[in-house]
């Protein structure tokens, strides 16, 4: 059975908004709208949506001064949907708290795998099985900080271990170079992004069938990496 949503759209555009609407409908979902940031901040409260798709560009504010209020009033995948391509302005969405990012023009098919990921999640951390996540022949356990593949252990530095576990904690969610660093080197290093580079090059020798050709830990240029499951 598919899993069903409520569905927060976030976008003044109306061709966009309503073709962001019929697609969300047809794949069963609810849906409300808002054309500015005030409506979003009033649905947000009033509606408790699953799901937000932000976008950038509001009449009112601009969508990254949003992100925020929008993560201390819900617990919603908060999904941006924006003609901002500048890989700076995805790295600010993803530090201020936006769990994905999509370019317009953007592929419905796609954007619907990606709340499909997102509401698996969702059932995932109700139901409190995040404890263990699995990805293909990769079982990563939090709990006991041991790492599996096919049944093997496999021993990782803490470096490695500690960034595995951060995208493990969020999979399928691009988390930034700056993010990583400082949860796993201290602020104070957030700008060497070369640690970060050698760690997941560890990780891909250990984890990646073909290191060469990833498909594990996956590369979001200039921006950061993903743990696709």
């Amino acid at each position: 059975m598919p899993q069903v949503s409520k569905i927060l759209i976030v976008e003044d555009d109306v061709h966009i908004r309503r073709l962001l609407k019929a697609t969300m409908q047809r794949a069963g979902h609810d849906v409300v709208e808002a054309a500015d940031a005030r409506q979003a901040l009033a649905l947000l409260d009033i509606e408790h949506p699953d799901i937000v798709l932000l976008d950038l560009g509001l009449p009112d504010r601009d969508g990254l001064e949003l992100i925020e209020p929008v993560r201390r009033r819900s617990t919603a995948t908060l999904i941006v949907v924006s003609a901002r391509e500048d890989s700076a302005e995805k790295v600010a969405a993803l530090d201020l708290g936006a769990d994905d990012y999509v370019t317009k023009p953007f592929d419905t098919d796609e954007l619907l795998a990606r709340i499909r990921t997102a509401l698996r999640h969702q059932r995932a951390t109700r139901d409190e099985e995040t404890g263990v996540v699995d990805v293909g022949a990769l079982r990563i356990d939090l709990d006991h900080r041991r790492v599996l593949r096919d049944g093997e252990e496999v021993h990782l530095t803490p470096k490695e271990y500690s960034v595995l576990a951060e995208l493990a904690r969020r999979p399928d969610r691009v988390l930034s170079h700056t993010q990583l660093l400082k949860s796993v080197w201290g602020p104070a290093q957030s700008d060497r992004v070369e640690y970060l580079r050698i760690a997941i090059r560890g990780l891909r020798q250990k984890l990646e069938a073909d290191p060469s050709r990833p498909k594990l830990i996956v590369n979001e240029l200039a921006v950061g990496y993903r743990l696709r499951t």
